[in-house]
This record gives structure tokens, sequence and C-alpha cells, in this order.
């Protein structure tokens, strides 16, 4: 994820459209149904790389400067709720410093495009320890490489929770951003963005529906952003989570403090507009199936390296 919102002062304000022509990727595929599905029943994360999971390793945006992606804070857990169910979790933490920051980020293959995208998430609003106060931004996205600065063929669409506020939010709050392109230096910006003011701390399903030039975004089943054809996504995407800590907004403590959120599942069907109801009717299906694991996405022709620095 860009996290381009990380500069607050520069992102209000809706998006900038940029005119342009987009080269596009066609996956090849006779399957009827393209579906990803995955419910996290690993013991180490090496058994989650054998389904195609690739841990961030890379430096780099976004979060604090020269602070290490930390493949050891993705494990695998007993769900608190359910000692039957396995959740996977992301641990970060930070005393502020970038030799002591640890944040962490999973990614599926670069190979998604238009379609229902979906996850079940526990968002957290307080650190396991150490002192509140943090930008923390908690996350399910899809994006792309960007090849250079304002990179005409970029795509991202992102779900971040910012349980402490951040990015001109005061309270916990839910971001929606799709990205036309960006770039660093000078930092310019071409997104459409909306926000869900709540606490959303505990369990949430999250829905994204990618058809037609229209992107919509639900929260447990809540349409509270729509976005056109201007920061529609072009180019092929990895599915993501991660969690990191906003560099504007570290507590001035040197004390050394922990936040984590758990994935349940997340799912992905290039060929159904599913509602929010629709789609765990689809994962209820699976499970009961004893479906742990499914993919059928086809690679794109040629096919996409794995892809996991953004």
């Amino acid at each position: 994820m860009t996290s381009s919102l990380s500069l607050p002062s520069l992102l209000l304000g809706g998006f900038t459209l940029i005119t342009s022509s987009f080269t596009s990727v066609h996956a090849k595929s006779d399957s009827a149904d393209k579906l990803m599905f995955d419910d996290f029943s690993y013991k180490t994360l090496t058994d989650a790389q054998k389904n195609g999971w690739v841990p961030r390793t890379q430096v780099g945006h976004p979060g604090i400067k020269n602070a290490t992606w930390w493949s050891e804070g993705i494990s695998f857990h007993p769900d608190q709720s359910d000692a039957n169910n396995t959740v996977m979790r992301l641990t970060s933490k930070t005393d502020g410093s970038p030799e002591n920051t640890r944040h962490t980020q999973i990614c599926h293959q670069r190979k998604y495009l238009e379609g229902t995208y979906a996850a079940r998430l526990y968002f957290n609003d307080q650190p396991d320890f150490g002192p509140d106060g943090d930008g923390i931004v908690e996350t399910f996205y899809t994006i792309s490489p960007l090849e250079a600065p304002m990179d005409k063929n970029y795509s991202e669409m992102d779900f971040e929770y910012l349980a402490n506020g951040g990015w001109g939010e005061k309270e916990n709050v839910l971001f929606s951003t799709s990205w036309e392109t960006f770039q660093l230096e000078p930092w310019t910006k071409v997104n459409a963005f909306d926000t869900y003011v709540n606490s959303l701390q505990g369990w949430n399903t999250v829905v994204l529906q990618v058809f037609d030039n229209e992107i919509k975004y639900f929260i447990n089943g809540h349409l509270f952003s729509q976005h056109g054809s201007d920061v529609y996504p072009e180019v092929a995407m990895s599915v993501n989570f991660n969690l990191w800590f906003i560099p504007e907004q570290i507590v001035a403590s040197t004390e050394m403090r922990q936040y984590h959120q758990e994935v349940d599942w997340v799912y992905f069907n290039a060929d159904k507009n599913l509602s929010h109801k629709e789609v765990l009717k689809e994962v209820a299906n699976l499970r009961e199936s004893n479906i742990k694991q499914q993919d059928t996405v086809p690679h794109w022709q040629p096919k996409l390296d794995s892809y996991c620095g953004l």
C-alpha cells in the first residue's frame, strides 16, 4: 500500500484526475468460476507460503523510514472466540526508533483485477502492551508495483483502519482509497477516498466490489464508499494485509509498544458480483465442505512475478 495518505496535510480534498491511455493485461482461462479462498488454517508461515503467500522483507515505504519488515510478525493461532478455528495474526511493534520498529506485511500473488474481494478482520484499538496513541494502520488491500513516478498503469484499492485516528481524522476511522497513481518525491497523488468514522474494535467483514468501472467498499454490509472510472484499476494486483506505523504520529516515548490485527479468511471471486450476505454464504459453504484453501484464479500470461514491496 502506498499509504500516500500518511501525509495528511496533502490528502484532504478528494481526488485529481489525470487523463491518459492505459495498457491492460488479460488473463486467459476457460474456468467458469475463478475463485481464491483461504481460511488460514496453517501452523507455520512456511505452510502458508506453499499456497502462494509471500511475507514482505523489503525495506521501504510506507511507515517509519528504514524500519524492518518483519516476517516473524506473521503467525497462526486459535481464534479466541472459537478454539476450533485458526486465524492469521500480524504483529508490529515500535519504540519510536527505526532500528527497533517492526512492520508486518503478507501478500498473495499478483493476478487479481475485477471481481468481489472480501475478508474477515479483527481490528484492535489499543496496543497489546506499552503506551497508546501511535498512528497505527491495520489493512486489507490490493496493489500493483509502481514502475515509475506517476506510473499510468498503477492500480491500488485500500481498506485502512486507523485505530488512533490520523490523516486529518481525530477519531477511530476506516479509510477507503482507490488510486490512479502517485509519486513520493515531490509528493503527488491521484486518488479518491472516503472515511467511515467509528470504532471497529473486534471482528469485521469488508467487501470490495470491482465491476464495470465502479468500485464499491462495504464494512459489515454497509456501503460507505463508491469510486468511478477515474481511479478504476487496469492492471493485475496482489492481495495484501499489513500493519504499520504512521511516522508523523508517533508518541513521545521510548517504551516498546505492540499492536496486532488478525485475519480469519480471505475470499475473491472474479466472476460474481456478490453482496455481503452472499459472500458469507459462499464462505460458509466452502467451510462446510471442509475446504481450507482453494485457488482457481489463473496466472496472467505471461505470468507476473509475486510482489510484496508496497
